[in-house]
């Protein structure tokens, strides 16, 4: 029996709708403005066939590079060989939400822009560059160690 290696072979996880997450989409989904520029996440949504990406996309994080009316154009690098290769798709926005990859690098910009401010009122230098954790403290074991050794076969026949 022959092998069948479509477009959508071993999606069968993948593509599937969550639990009670089936039927049709909010609306909010469609309300969404993407921009380009903006980093986004791709995950396909399997209730809706058109303007779906390849599978090897699905969960991969691209730029946008063109927007139009009912899709986006996506900048994602893919390993080919030894060698990134930026591929360009275009997907339908269903299956396409913003990342939140960035949400973090924009929360401490804000917090380093709210230090700076409060040390420059206050006429003092601050330290914002971000430093690695510092090795774990130092430990002295107490108490007599014990040996272990393997119990002995025995055998009752």
């Amino acid at each position: 029996m022959g092998k069948s290696h479509g477009l959508r072979s071993r999606t069968r996880y993948a593509f599937s709708r969550d639990y009670k997450k089936h039927g049709g989409l909010p609306m909010s989904t469609y309300l969404k403005v993407y921009r380009v520029g903006d980093i986004v996440d791709i995950k396909v949504n399997g209730s809706i066939q058109k303007g779906m990406p390849f599978k090897f996309y699905h969960g991969r994080t691209g730029i946008v590079y063109n927007v139009t009316k009912s899709a986006v154009g996506i900048i994602v690098n893919k390993i080919v060989g030894n060698r990134y290769l930026e591929k360009r798709i275009n997907v339908k926005i269903e299956h396409v939400k913003h990342s939140k990859c960035r949400a973090e690098f924009l929360e401490r910009v804000k917090e380093n822009a709210a230090k700076r401010i409060e040390a420059k009122t206050a006429g003092k230098t601050v330290q914002l560059k971000r430093k690695p954790a510092p090795p774990r403290g130092s430990k002295v074991v107490t108490g007599v160690p014990t040996t272990l050794a393997p119990v002995a076969y025995e055998t009752y026949i």
